[in-house]
Formats: structure tokens, C-alpha cells, sequence
């Protein structure tokens, strides 16, 4: 139970200390960095509120509660959307368009494997910042069936191989974490096992090679200066990996997240889910698990995956 309590609440901190800068760019945050929960700012929130990077992946991992069924994930997520499921204060006050898009047309009776966008436009990183409940699912499945799990998940609102291949990267990497591995040994590790796969379920190798910083390249390397930290989802796969192989606890991961700017509450929930899985429950500031709105029906969420077996 402690391993998904920790992935949870590190998502909602990291998304959290996000929401009141984001847009805000690099350099305006260099100057004055987040250092701790913030409130108000960009969305004009109270501290601890998280966005809908949390709400929908609490809305994935309610879903998860009663077993697999795609239309109740789909459903969850319209029912977030316009009946404020899974909201930090009552209201949801953020939605990219992507996803709102996908959740309109769920809402008007779209098949939930069909409703996400598919063009290569339409890559931002919407599924891959609730993707994570799915691993205490999928953990122990063959990889074949972890891949079409995370495909039919993410195409409820992000169709596109790219963001169905981000989200399966970022799974596994949680996934090797889960299995005792350290983080440099999983992203090495993914360096050497994750292309064949790939390959072999016939992804196209112009579509594999966005990918080469992840399963090429010395991503632990690269100067902050190539980061990117906007809404592109290969973007903020990339950001998080960084800023988790170059820090050493979850306060650093996440703060560092954060602090590259732009789309500042989903880098910093990416970011903070894995940190949480990495350095544990006991690794997140109790102080700003203690500040998130809904702390508590957050933790009894965890509890209630961990019942069903999670």
C-alpha cells in the first residue's frame, strides 16, 4: 500500500507545487525559484491545489478499484469534467485541448479506445501525466498485454503512437523502480530491452527514433539549456527522466521540475510520481503532503487500489 500511496501523493505534490507558476518561463522562475508550496499565482488557487494532471489520474485509479473496464475510466473522466469528479475544490479551473476535445466527444457517445486524437499534432502530454495508477494494474502481465493496456488507456484521450509509446516508457521505467532496480540500472536497462519491443509490435523506426535521447543517448548529461519543459509529451518524458537522474531525493526531483518553467504542474507531477516510487512516502515532505487538498480521500484511494489487490 505504501508504494501506491507514495506514487500518488508524489504525482499530487509535484503537480501541487506546479500549479501557481505554471507558464511562467525559465528564466523569471531563476530569479525566484519555487521553493515550497506556493498558492495562487497563475491559477488563482489556495496552496496544495493540484490540477488535472491528479484529478485524472485519481479518476483512472478510482476506475482501477473495480478491476479493468475502459468505459468507466472514459466515464470517470467525464464525469470530472462536467460534473467536477476528482476535483481539488469543486471546479476544474485547467483542461488542455486535447483532452478536452476527447472528453466531449466521450461525452457524446465515442468508443473510449477510439475518442483520443491521433494526429501528430495532437501529442501533448495529457495521458502521460495520469498514466501512472496503471501500473499497480498491469505490473505483473506479460509485456505484450502491459502494452495494449497503456495503448487502450492513453487513446481514451491521446491516440497517437508517440504519447502511447512516452506512456509505456515512463510505466516501465516505474516498473523496473518497483522491482528493486536503481534508476541509472533502469534507464540503461530500458536502453537495451525497449527498442526491440517496439520494433517488434511494428512501430515504424522514424516514429522510434524521437525517442533516441531516452534509449540512445546519455540523457543524465545534458545540460539544463536542452531541456524542454513545454506540453509536448516527449518533451516532459524527457524532462522528468532528467531531473530525476540528476537529483538524489524527491524534494530536489520535484523543485528542479518545477523550476524549468512553462508547463511547471505536469513536469512536476510526472516528475513526482516516480520520485515518490524511488525515495518512498517517507521521502515526500509530510508538510506538503499535509497542505494537499483532499489528503485524505487521496489516502483512502490508495487504500481502496490496495484492497483490490494492487
Amino acid at each position: 500500500m505504501d508504494q501506491i500511496k507514495a506514487a500518488l501523493f508524489g504525482l499530487a505534490v509535484g503537480d501541487a507545487l506546479g500549479v501557481p507558476v505554471e507558464f511562467r518561463e525559465r528564466d523569471s522562475l531563476s530569479k525566484s525559484p519555487v521553493t515550497d508550496m506556493r498558492g495562487y499565482g497563475s491559477h488563482n488557487q489556495p496552496p496544495g491545489t493540484w490540477s488535472d494532471d491528479s484529478s485524472l489520474a485519481f479518476c483512472l485509479a478510482d476506475a482501477l478499484t473495480v478491476g479493468f473496464d475502459l468505459s468507466l475510466i472514459a466515464q470517470n473522466f467525464v464525469n470530472w469534467r462536467y460534473h467536477q469528479f476528482w476535483t481539488p475544490h469543486g471546479e476544474v479551473f485547467d483542461i488542455g485541448i486535447t483532452t478536452s476535445e476527447a472528453i466531449y466527444r466521450l461525452k457524446n457517445g465515442a468508443a473510449p479506445a477510439t475518442a483520443g486524437g491521433f494526429y501528430e499534432d495532437e501529442n501533448g502530454n495529457g495521458s502521460l501525466m495520469r498514466i501512472l495508477p496503471l501500473l499497480f494494474y498491469h505490473r505483473n502481465k506479460p509485456v505484450e498485454e502491459r502494452f495494449e493496456l497503456t495503448k487502450l488507456v492513453s487513446s481514451i484521450t491521446h491516440g497517437h503512437m508517440r504519447a502511447v509509446i512516452a506512456c509505456f516508457y515512463y510505466l516501465e521505467f516505474a516498473r523496473l523502480i518497483l522491482g528493486g532496480k536503481n534508476k541509472l540500472e533502469v534507464f540503461l536497462s530500458l536502453q537495451q530491452t525497449l527498442p526491440g519491443f517496439i520494433q517488434q509490435v511494428g512501430i515504424h523506426p522514424g516514429e522510434i527514433a524521437k525517442f533516441n535521447r531516452l534509449l540512445k543517448e546519455d540523457l543524465q548529461f545534458a545540460p539544463e539549456s536542452t531541456i524542454s519543459s513545454g506540453g509536448y509529451v516527449l518533451h516532459t518524458l524527457e524532462a522528468s527522466i532528467w531531473c530525476i537522474l540528476t537529483t538524489d531525493n524527491y524534494t530536489d526531483a520535484v523543485l528542479k521540475a518545477v523550476n524549468l518553467g512553462r508547463d511547471t504542474d505536469t513536469t512536476g507531477a510526472v516528475t513526482g510520481g516516480l520520485a515518490g516510487l524511488i525515495y518512498g512516502l517517507d521521502g515526500i515532505p509530510g508538510k506538503w503532503i499535509n497542505q494537499l487538498a483532499r489528503r485524505k480521500d487521496i489516502d483512502m484511494l490508495a487504500e481502496r487500489m490496495a484492497a483490490a489487490g494492487q
